[in-house]
Parts: C-alpha cells; sequence; structure tokens
C-alpha cells in the first residue's frame, strides 16, 4: 500500500505529462487539484480507500478515485505509463527549457536522442541542436543559455504557492493552546516573488511542543533537522520549511530578525551600536544586557528613532535613509482599492461570464469592475472582433440592470509590432478603458522593442502599459529594451502603468515601479484576472506596489468611480 505523498507524487507527474501532451488543461488542473488535497489531507487515507470514500476527498471525483485507488493498492497508473509510452524520454525535464514545446522535443529527441537536460547541453555545446529542422543557430544559443540558467537556479515557489502553504501552517500553529503568537518571516514575509525556504517564527513557553506540532503538520513529509528551539522539515510539495521557537517577550525582537533582509538588518545593527543597543534573534538588549522590551516591531524601530519599515521595504534600497527623516511613504493597502482592473470573459480567454465576474467583483466590496478581453490581434486567446464586441457591449448593459457595481467597457489592447494600437481609433476612443499590451514578440532586439514601446506611449489617446515587460516568473525573461527611454515616454504622453497581480507575471518589478514613480508616473494595481477565483489576486498586485514604494495617491484604482472614470478615459 502506497502512502498519499507517493500517490500525490504520481498525479503531479500525471498533470505534467497532460499539460505538455496538449490535452485539456481543466483535466490536468484536476489532478493537480487532487495531488494538493491528498497533502494536506487531514484524515485517514487508508479508511477512505476500504470503505470506498475517497470522493469525499475535495475535488476527487469518480475518475481520479479509481486512478487513487489504482496508485494506493498497486503503486502503479495505467495512465501515467501510458502518457510515458507516448512521449519521449525526459520530456518534463526538457520541457523546462523555456521555448521548447513538444513538438520540437519530439525533433529534438528523434535526431539527437536527447532525454535529458545533459542530453541537450552536450549536443548544443557540439553545434548539433542547430542542424534540427525548425531549429537554428540562434535557438541554440537560446536553448543553451537557458540550461545555464536551469543548472545555476535554487529551487523556488512562486509566491502564491509559498504564501498558501504558509498561511496553513501559520493557522495549524496559531491553533495550539501552548503556541502564543506564530507568523510567517524571511522572504515571503517581504513578498519577494520567489521562495526557496519558508520560515516561521512563534512564541511558547514549551519550545518542544512547539516543535511536535509543527512536525505533526499533515503536509510535512520529511523532518530535516531539529535542535532545542528550532527545526526545518520538507513539505511534500518540495518546499522547505524552518520554525524558530522564542519566550513570548522575546516574540517581536525575533520575528525582525528572521524577517531580514540581511542588508537591512546589517543597517540597523550599525544604528543600534550607536545607540548601545544590542539587535538579535531575541529582544533587543540595553548596554548592561537588560532586556528592552519591545510589544511590537514598531516600537523597535521607534527606540532606534526611525519610522516603522514595512516588511516589503527591507531590502537597505533608501529606506533606512527614509524612515529616520520621516519621510517613509504611507504604501497602498488592499483596503484602498475601489476597482478591479484587467478582467478578462468568456468573450476572449476567460472562464467566467460578464455577470459572474461582476458579481463576484461586488461581493469583494468593489465600486467597480473593467472589462478588459483582449483584442482581434490576440487570435490565440479568442481576440474579440468588432462585431462581438458591440455584442458584448450590450451584454453589459443587460448586466450592469442587475447589479450594483459599475462595469467600464475596456479593451486589452495589442501594442501591434509598429506600434500601433489594434483597433482603429473610432472604437478606441468608445472605451472607458485601454490597456495597451505586448504580447508577441517578433523577436525583436532591444533597440527594435525600444522603438515599439516609445511609438505605443505616444499614441494620441489615454492607455495604461499592461504587464509591461511581459515576464513570466521563472519560465520567460522580461522584453529587452531600454526601459529608461521607454518610462521617458509613458511620462511624456501622460500614460500610466499597470502592476499586474497575475502570481505568474508580477510585472512591473519593484526596481522599475520606483523608476517610474520617480518621474511621477500614475499606476493601476491589476488582478488580469481570466475567472472569477483569479480575483484573488488582487493581493498580489498590492504586494508589488507596497515593494515599489507606491501610495494611495499614485494609484488610480483607489479613486471613486467617477473620479477613475475620468482618470483613465481614453
Amino acid at each position: 500500500m502506497q502512502d498519499r505523498f507517493f500517490i500525490a507524487a504520481q498525479l503531479r507527474q500525471i498533470a505534467g505529462l497532460l499539460q505538455i501532451k496538449g490535452e485539456n488543461p481543466f483535466k490536468a488542473r484536476a489532478y493537480e487539484r487532487a495531488a494538493d488535497a491528498l497533502e494536506r489531507l487531514d484524515g485517514d487515507l487508508d479508511a477512505l480507500v476500504t470503505s470506498r470514500r475517497l470522493t469525499d476527498i475535495k475535488g476527487v471525483g469518480a475518475g481520479l478515485a479509481a486512478a487513487i485507488d489504482e496508485l494506493y493498492r498497486t503503486g502503479k497508473s495505467a495512465m501515467l505509463e501510458r502518457l510515458r509510452e507516448e512521449l519521449p524520454p525526459g520530456v518534463v525535464e526538457i520541457s523546462s527549457v523555456p521555448g521548447l514545446n513538444l513538438k520540437k522535443i519530439v525533433a529534438l529527441h528523434a535526431a539527437l536522442g536527447s532525454e535529458n537536460l545533459s542530453d541537450l547541453k552536450a549536443a548544443g555545446e557540439k553545434g548539433l541542436i542547430r542542424t534540427v529542422k525548425g531549429l537554428g543557430e540562434k535557438a541554440e544559443a537560446k536553448i543553451l543559455a537557458a540550461i545555464g540558467r536551469l543548472e545555476t537556479r535554487e529551487d523556488r515557489v512562486s509566491l502564491d504557492r509559498a504564501l498558501k502553504e504558509g498561511e496553513r501552517l501559520v493557522r495549524h500553529l496559531r491553533a495550539a493552546p501552548e503556541i502564543a503568537e506564530a507568523d510567517i518571516a524571511g522572504v515571503l514575509r517581504r513578498r519577494k516573488e520567489t521562495v526557496r525556504r519558508i520560515v516561521f517564527v512563534a512564541a511558547s513557553r514549551s519550545s518542544k511542543k512547539a516543535l511536535d506540532r509543527f512536525l505533526n503538520f499533515p503536509a510535512v513529509a520529511q523532518s530535516l533537522e531539529r535542535a532545542a528551539d528550532r527545526c526545518s522539515a520538507r513539505l511534500a510539495g518540495g518546499l522547505h520549511v524552518e520554525l524558530n521557537v522564542v519566550a513570548p517577550e522575546d516574540y517581536a525582537g525575533a520575528l525582525h530578525y528572521f524577517t531580514g533582509s540581511k542588508k537591512h538588518y546589517a543597517r540597523l545593527e550599525e544604528l543600534a551600536r550607536r545607540k548601545k543597543i544590542t539587535l538579535g534573534p531575541r529582544a533587543p538588549r540595553a548596554a548592561a544586557g537588560k532586556k528592552i522590551a519591545a510589544q511590537d516591531e514598531k516600537q523597535i524601530y521607534r527606540r532606534l528613532g526611525m519610522r516603522y519599515v514595512p516588511p516589503e521595504l527591507r531590502e537597505d534600497e533608501g529606506e533606512i535613509e527614509a524612515a529616520l527623516a520621516g519621510e517613509l511613504p504611507d504604501l497602498v493597502t488592499i483596503d484602498d482599492i475601489q476597482g478591479m482592473t484587467h478582467c478578462h470573459t468568456v468573450y476572449s480567454d476567460g472562464k467566467s461570464t460578464v455577470e459572474e465576474m461582476a458579481r463576484a467583483a461586488e461581493v469583494m466590496g468593489m465600486k467597480y469592475l473593467t472589462i478588459t478581453d483582449h483584442s482581434p490581434n490576440a487570435f490565440y486567446a479568442r481576440g474579440v472582433k468588432i462585431d462581438r464586441l458591440m455584442a458584448q457591449w450590450e451584454e453589459i448593459d443587460k448586466v450592469q440592470e442587475k447589479v450594483k457595481i459599475k462595469l467600464l467597457k475596456g479593451t486589452e489592447s495589442d501594442i501591434l509590432d509598429d506600434g500601433a494600437l489594434d483597433y482603429p481609433d473610432r472604437i478606441l476612443e468608445r472605451f472607458d478603458i485601454v490597456i495597451a499590451s505586448i504580447h508577441h514578440r517578433a523577436k525583436m532586439d532591444a533597440g527594435q522593442m525600444t522603438r515599439r514601446i516609445v511609438r505605443a506611449m505616444r499614441q494620441p489617446i489615454f492607455k495604461i502599459w499592461g504587464h509591461p515587460l511581459g515576464r513570466l516568473i521563472q519560465s520567460r525573461p522580461p522584453l529587452e529594451c531600454d526601459m529608461e527611454k521607454a518610462l521617458d515616454a509613458v511620462a511624456e504622453s501622460g500614460a500610466a502603468i499597470e502592476v499586474n497581480g497575475d502570481p505568474r507575471r508580477l510585472d512591473l518589478e519593484p526596481r522599475w515601479i520606483r523608476a517610474a514613480r520617480r518621474r511621477g508616473i500614475k499606476f493601476i494595481v491589476s488582478t488580469d484576472a481570466h475567472s472569477t477565483l483569479a480575483l484573488q489576486n488582487l493581493r498580489y498586485g498590492v504586494f508589488m506596489a507596497r515593494r515599489g514604494w507606491l501610495t494611495r495617491g499614485e494609484v488610480l484604482n483607489t479613486l471613486d468611480t467617477r473620479a477613475f472614470r475620468e482618470a483613465v478615459r481614453p
């Protein structure tokens, strides 16, 4: 009999192979969700199997129940074996190289016998990849460069996945009577785009009981290390977690210390020494070694003579100087956001209807929602041609009669290769909001891409530059362009910039947000939602905005409906 972690791993392999093969994405996601559910299962898997109640697990239907039962009893899956037979060996590993789809992987395997990244790298170093039909010298160089990045990259997971795991574990810790307080620290608390390890801090008078509670979390697959006041473990999905236990009076100091960053903390230690204060993983101490009472981190910063620095800013990028001078901005919060922006529906590549999106946003307390489906050039995303656009507008008007939330008619208009915007001007002028995005890179070099962006920003219509650099975290690099010139063009034209909350994008990155705000550019914080569930992306957009030092006054969708509509009118 196999345990739930083994079964979950096999289900994830099936999901990965289904995705590579290009089968129904909903089917692949169903296997992923079933794997998640098994890893988080609090009940007895043996009992569920023997009593034929696997469908009691959320998201597990009859088909998935049969697959789980087969893996549990035999350790094998007929579907997984069939997929492995249909696809080249090593397809999952090789598919991690950006730009290599199944067709190219099959061609590489047929021509070169490549079964893993090592084989592919060796072939490329011999100049053999360029000989494969459909590839060439440039493709070979890109593949080798991508393999190099993969070889040096640490195993990291996306912010959203790490945060969901972290929040579940925190709830597990806080539910224990022996734990007074518990929270996430480290890079996850600072909201970095990817996470290698989740660090937790807990306050307890019994470190043994706190550590036992941590290691009894259902998703913990392996205990890695344990000491008197700390331990580390590996979760079923491969993510490493670490808990540090301190006495309740030391909690604020420990949370501050383990949040980091190292550079930020080192600068604070310099300031503390001048005031004869010692910082560290416990409560701050005065010169004589006496503990300085600190109920929270704000008191620590106050004792150092500065304003409180939010975790998102603790990177030693000017925040300490600003805090000392009393000039640290009041960062935008999720409660400041009054409207959902950049939302897709079934009219293009969304999964929810106009009405479903409207009602979901209304439940979240939003005052307005922008419907911004793809423009015709995005044919792969069922871009909306003018005749269907008219039908969409009619539907928006009908739904508006049923809901209180204000629905704004918009588009995510493609920035074409020459810098023009998709849709003729007579249509663009009728929208309430235009988000202008690049989806097709056209193999442009940095100079060509810069000129394309500058032309687009100078188009005589107000627009918001959508997911500006087009990155997909850990899978697609940003566009190559002269970003300083592009931002100058945005500032000159009076355009605005999107901070995209899709966890795969989180675009712009903070350094460019700060460069833009120095030019006085305004922003929207968007969800890029393709479903009602994805409206929850809003918090990730706010995280990035805060890391970029944005205030409420710099974010347009903190405005009320009338003011927002006036601000973004094309």
